[in-house]
């Protein structure tokens, strides 16, 4: 478990299945124009369909204990307000990883969501030992490059249709952070420089990370 005041990351369970979707069905129209879909199937190729909620915790799971993505929900003031996963872990002699995450509208604009990323980032630097994260995002989701922004990552240019998002292959921006960018942190790094009335903030929300 990671944690910064009211903002807690821990792994995702099997029993958070009712709270997980309660969050989603009250955000459906918030959620779906920055989330991955499945791009239709090429004549002759396999019909991939969306996984339940359970099929998601298992796969994640599995790829967790392969090393190869850290699954998290994010509790603010004790309730599940969103996910954040770092996934494509790579190790050897590129030890990189990429995060993407969604935020309950409700607690967008309130330093959730900064909080989360810097806090994964610095157990990804510090415990488990990869040098590199990444965040994609489109071009067109302005609350959450402002996230990144805040956070102080670096924009390293445009990936052409890089991922199927809400029914088309969408372009993404790349940010990225190396660990001897944040010696210091990247959490102390946003606690410097967080307004004092964050948590008040009724700014531009943290969409998610796609």
């Amino acid at each position: 478990m990671l944690a910064e005041g009211a903002v807690v990351l821990r792994p995702i369970k099997l029993r958070d299945q009712r709270a997980w979707r309660e969050v989603n069905r009250r955000n459906r129209e918030w959620l779906r124009p920055w989330e991955a879909t499945i791009p239709p199937p090429t004549p002759g190729g396999p019909v991939t369909h969306r996984p339940t909620y359970r099929q998601m915790v298992r796969h994640l799971r599995s790829e967790a204990h392969a090393g190869r993505m850290l699954p998290f929900v994010i509790e603010y003031e004790g309730r599940l307000v969103g996910q954040l996963t770092v996934a494509g872990i790579t190790w050897g002699s590129m030890c990189s990883g990429h995060v993407g995450y969604w935020v309950d509208e409700a607690v967008a604009g309130r330093g959730v969501m900064p909080t989360a990323v810097a806090l994964v980032v610095d157990h990804c630097f510090r415990t488990v030992g990869l040098h590199r994260i990444e965040v994609c995002i489109r071009p067109e989701n302005r609350p959450s490059r402002r996230v990144v922004e805040k956070l102080g990552f670096r924009e390293e240019g445009l990936r052409p249709r890089y991922l199927h998002i809400d029914g088309a292959w969408r372009d993404h921006l790349v940010f990225a952070l190396t660990a001897e960018e944040v010696p210091e942190g990247l959490l102390n790094r946003w606690r410097r420089g967080r307004p004092r009335n964050s948590e008040n903030s009724q700014g531009n929300p943290a969409r998610p990370g796609n």
